[in-house]
C-alpha cells in the first residue's frame, strides 16, 4: 500500500483537535484522513474502511481511548494504534501498551513534525504487517499444496 492510499483515523471528542489534525495531515501528507468526535461511530467505520493508523484521544465521554483502541485491535489488528492524551500518566500508558497493543503514546500539545514522523512510521508498520501476513498465507498455502502432493505420491507408491 502506498502513502497515497493510506488512511488515518482520528478520534477525539473535541472538534478543534480533530479539525487541527485533519488540516495538518491533509496539508502535509498524501494520507486520507477520517475524523470522528464519537468513538462509537469511529469503531463502526472500521468495519467497512481499511485503516492504517488510528489516533485516539484518551479521555472521551462515550468510551476511553484505551477501550476504543483495544476494540480497534480486535477488528483491525494490523492498524497502528496511537493514544493522544493531555494527561501524562505512566500507569495508563502501560495499560494502553498492554491492552491495546499501543504503538505510540503522544502527549498534547503535540509537535507537528514529530507527529508526522510517528504517523509515517505507523503507516510503514501497518504496510509491513500486511505484507508479512500475505507472505505467511502464501507459505501456508504452499505447505498445504506440498502436503497434498506428498500424500498423493505416497499413495501412488504403495
Amino acid at each position: 500500500m502506498s502513502e497515497q492510499n493510506a488512511t488515518i483515523l482520528v478520534v477525539d471528542d473535541e472538534e478543534m483537535v480533530t479539525s487541527a489534525l485533519r488540516s495538518f495531515l491533509s496539508l502535509e501528507t498524501a494520507y486520507r484522513v477520517l475524523t470522528f468526535t464519537s468513538p462509537v461511530e469511529a469503531l463502526d467505520t472500521t468495519d467497512s474502511e481499511w485503516i492504517d493508523v488510528v489516533i485516539a484521544d484518551f479521555m472521551m465521554p462515550e468510551m476511553d481511548g484505551i477501550t476504543f483502541l483495544k476494540a480497534v485491535r480486535e477488528k483491525r489488528p494490523e492498524a497502528t494504534r496511537i493514544l493522544l492524551t493531555g494527561y501524562a500518566d505512566k500507569e495508563n500508558a502501560i495499560r494502553a501498551i498492554n491492552e491495546a497493543g499501543l504503538y505510540y503514546y503522544l502527549e498534547k500539545p503535540w509537535d507537528n513534525d514529530h507527529l508526522q514522523v510517528v504517523v509515517r512510521n505507523g503507516v510503514e508498520r501497518a504496510t509491513l504487517v500486511r505484507e508479512l501476513e500475505a507472505r505467511a498465507a502464501e507459505l501456508e498455502s504452499a505447505h498445504e499444496d506440498l502436503a497434498g502432493f506428498r500424500k498423493r505420491l505416497m499413495q501412488a507408491l504403495l
